[in-house]
C-alpha cells in the first residue's frame, strides 16, 4: 500500500503532467488527450502510468488555460470553428460526417484543428469526391497502432481554420468510442444558433 507521502506526491505530479498536457493542447494544437498526456508525462520525467490524469482532469486544465490566456478571443475563434464545421459537414454530407473535438466541447483555442469524422462505404469515395470537386488535401498517416485508428486522415484549410478529417469504416458508425462525444449536422446548426442567441443582446422594453 503506498504511503501517505508517496500518494501526495503521485497526486502532484498527476496534476503537474494534466496542466503540461492542457497547455500542450492549446499551444501545439494537439487533440489526441492520450499523446498529450503521455508527452506531457515524459517532459516530466514520470514513470509511474499511474501517475497519469484522466481525460476529464486535462479538459479542466485546459479550460482553467484558455479563460486566462484566450479568454477574449476563444469565444469568436470558437464560433468561427464551428461555421466552418458547419460547411464542411454540408460539403461532405454524402459520407455521414460527426463533429468531434474541441470545436464540439468548446475547448477549441487558438491552435486547434477542426476534428471531423466520416464513415463512408469507401475511402476511394471520399478520395474521388475531392478529385472531382478539385479540392486540395493532403494525406496523413493516421497515428498506428493507435486503438479505433481511422483508415485515413485527410486534411486542409478551410478559410483560416484547419481542418482533419478522419476516415472511417461505415460499420463503425454505430459504434461510438467510449468518452468521446460527436454531434451530427443538425446538432452543430443548432450549437451555431445558440451561440448568436447568447451574443445577441435582448430587445428593448
Amino acid at each position: 500500500m503506498p504511503s501517505h507521502a508517496q500518494s501526495l506526491r503521485s497526486g502532484g505530479l498527476r496534476r503537474e503532467i494534466a496542466a503540461l498536457a492542457a497547455r500542450m493542447m492549446a499551444e501545439d494544437g494537439i487533440s489526441d488527450f492520450g499523446f498529450a498526456k503521455r508527452k506531457a508525462a515524459k517532459q516530466l520525467g514520470a514513470t509511474d502510468l499511474d501517475a497519469l490524469p484522466n481525460n476529464s482532469e486535462v479538459e479542466a486544465e485546459l479550460r482553467a488555460w484558455l479563460a486566462l490566456y484566450q479568454d477574449e478571443e476563444q469565444p469568436e475563434r470558437l464560433f468561427e470553428m464551428r461555421s466552418a464545421a458547419v460547411e464542411v459537414m454540408r460539403l461532405l454530407a454524402d459520407f455521414r460526417p460527426y463533429l468531434t473535438g474541441g470545436a464540439l466541447d468548446g475547448t477549441a483555442g487558438r491552435y486547434s484543428e477542426l476534428e471531423i469524422e466520416i464513415f463512408p462505404e469507401s475511402t476511394k469515395d471520399v478520395e474521388i469526391f475531392f478529385l472531382n470537386q478539385d479540392f486540395p488535401y493532403e494525406h496523413r498517416e493516421p497515428r498506428r497502432p493507435a486503438p479505433h485508428a481511422p483508415e485515413a486522415v485527410l486534411s486542409f484549410d478551410w478559410g483560416e481554420v484547419p481542418v482533419k478529417v478522419s476516415i472511417y469504416p461505415s460499420s463503425a458508425e454505430r459504434s461510438p468510442r467510449r468518452g468521446q462525444d460527436r454531434a451530427r449536422l443538425a446538432q452543430v446548426e443548432a450549437l451555431l444558433t445558440d451561440g448568436l442567441a447568447a451574443d445577441t443582446p435582448p430587445a428593448p422594453l
